[in-house]
């Protein structure tokens, strides 16, 4: 039990030691400011690929995007924007393009 306890730890330890010299990288600094917008990017496009722009079921994911990107921008606030999005998103999906 004491080395588990004693394993659990130190790998509950680790992520904090290593990141100690990193904070002080110049690299770390850079992706740290642009990281954020390009993990939306991946996000955005990897939620949206298989959609069928033919189909009206289309519609729902768009409009919610579209909510989600005028919320942030109106209000700069990420978790006000993705729960209007998502809440925008089922509604439809749930509703009006609802099989």
């Amino acid at each position: 039990m004491l080395v588990a306890a004693a394993v659990t730890w130190s790998l509950r330890a680790l992520p904090f030691a290593a990141l100690a010299p990193l904070r002080a990288s110049a690299t770390v600094r850079c992706l740290s400011t642009r990281m954020p917008a390009g993990v939306m990017v991946i996000l955005v496009v990897y939620c949206l690929r298989d959609l069928p722009v033919t189909e009206p079921r289309v519609l729902a994911p768009a409009v919610a995007l579209a909510v989600t990107v005028a919320v942030h921008l109106w209000r700069r606030n990420a978790l006000l924007s993705i729960l209007a999005g998502t809440t925008v998103h089922v509604t439809l999906a749930s509703t009006v393009f609802a099989h």
